[in-house]
């Protein structure tokens, strides 16, 4: 038998051109994702207008009862707080326990002498970083720091001043408050409207 002889670097060229020649190459198909993010984020942003506008919807309970007023202004576009005697929630989500409408020194920072109410804190600043954000990337909702309290009129003044502070340590500074609308002599209106 003869020994195998060693191919040259020519022939193994030419032979990997041949049989490249026989196979077309493979073209790369892959998706752009890119259209797809803007598209996603175009709703999302959509999505956030579209629940964000909605009005406020206040149900009176035995633990929330809105005050009336004989104020005409109309709802503006703002972040809900609500405050009734049993909780604090802020987007329709319980964010803590109130004891008969008071909050536990153990939730405020300085204890029982302390403003700042470190649960509804935390919250507010996650709702303020998600709405920069959005400002950010959307220059027609720009951020306002608005919220709407909704509060029991039973809310003891003490409690409504630690919310507000706090919410003003969150950069929330325009406040409105929702109260259903009343007649001029302060009794309670047919319809109920919140304002």
């Amino acid at each position: 038998m003869s020994e195998p002889k060693q191919a040259t670097a020519g022939q193994v060229a030419a032979l990997i051109r041949r049989k490249n020649k026989k196979h077309p190459e493979h073209e790369e198909q892959s998706i752009n994702i890119y259209p797809m993010m803007d598209m996603m984020t175009i709703l999302l942003v959509f999505l956030i207008m579209q629940f964000a506008q909605e009005s406020a919807n206040v149900m009176q309970s035995e633990d929330l009862q809105i005050p009336y007023s004989i104020s005409r202004q109309e709802l503006t576009e703002a972040l809900p707080v609500q405050i009734t005697r049993a909780d604090i929630m802020v987007d329709n989500h319980r964010v803590m326990s109130l004891r008969n409408g008071t909050v536990d020194p153990s939730q405020k920072q300085g204890g029982a002498n302390g403003f700042l109410v470190t649960p509804l804190h935390a919250v507010m600043l996650q709702h303020r970083d998600r709405l920069k954000l959005i400002a950010s990337r959307n220059p027609n909702r720009p951020f306002r720091g608005a919220v709407q309290i909704i509060a029991d009129r039973r809310t003891p003044f003490r409690t409504l001043s630690e919310v507000i502070y706090t919410l003003g340590q969150a950069e929330f500074a325009e406040l409105h408050f929702v109260v259903l609308q009343g007649s001029a002599n302060g009794t309670a209106p047919t319809g109920g409207e919140a304002q």
